[in-house]
């Protein structure tokens, strides 16, 4: 397996809009090993959620596992939310802004359609962790980050946070 570098905040790259999977291309070997890349970086991260394009690939797909044991993986291949209810507010991170925390508000309860590893079509119920994860994650695939979420002057702080880390490591 390949640890794929994940692009971050404010490269221009994450703000592309993901295209749709071809459902018939689900089980070529090219695309199943990307996945498996996908969940190894998420992991190595380590994160919980990894949307394509946050590597640099702008294909409707996403993986999730949000257990403690790393165990139960979640593909969401071209997801769509059918139904929403309710909001919540959780205090969100991302891969692609590493370091930085803020309140987010969601829905609280989601139904989600998508195609699995197996391109077979399936529907979820989520609430909770899973349902923020979720669209924390099809937000990237809309060329979104949660820190679109905050003012415009706290986005700003942000990314100097960032760039100043950046420096510090490069030096």
């Amino acid at each position: 397996m390949t640890l794929l570098s994940i692009l971050e905040f404010p490269d221009p790259r994450l703000r592309t809009k993901a295209v749709p999977v071809d459902p018939s291309r689900i089980g070529d070997a090219d695309f199943q090993a990307r996945i498996d890349d996908m969940f190894h970086t998420m992991y190595e991260a380590p994160g919980i959620g990894l949307a394509a394009s946050q590597v640099d690939d702008h294909r409707r797909f996403m993986v999730i596992d949000i257990s403690e044991e790393k165990d139960q993986p979640l593909v969401f291949i071209n997801p769509e939310i059918v139904e929403e209810d309710g909001h919540q507010v959780y205090q969100e991170g991302c891969l692609s802004v590493p370091g930085i925390f803020a309140d987010v508000t969601r829905a609280n309860r989601i139904t989600v359609q998508a195609y699995g590893r197996d391109g077979q079509p399936f529907r979820i119920e989520a609430d909770g962790l899973l349902a923020i994860c979720i669209q924390h994650e099809m937000d990237h695939l809309e060329g979104k980050l949660f820190v679109d979420y905050l003012s415009q002057l706290k986005r700003e702080q942000v990314r100097k946070k960032l760039e100043k880390a950046r420096r510090s490591s490069a030096a």
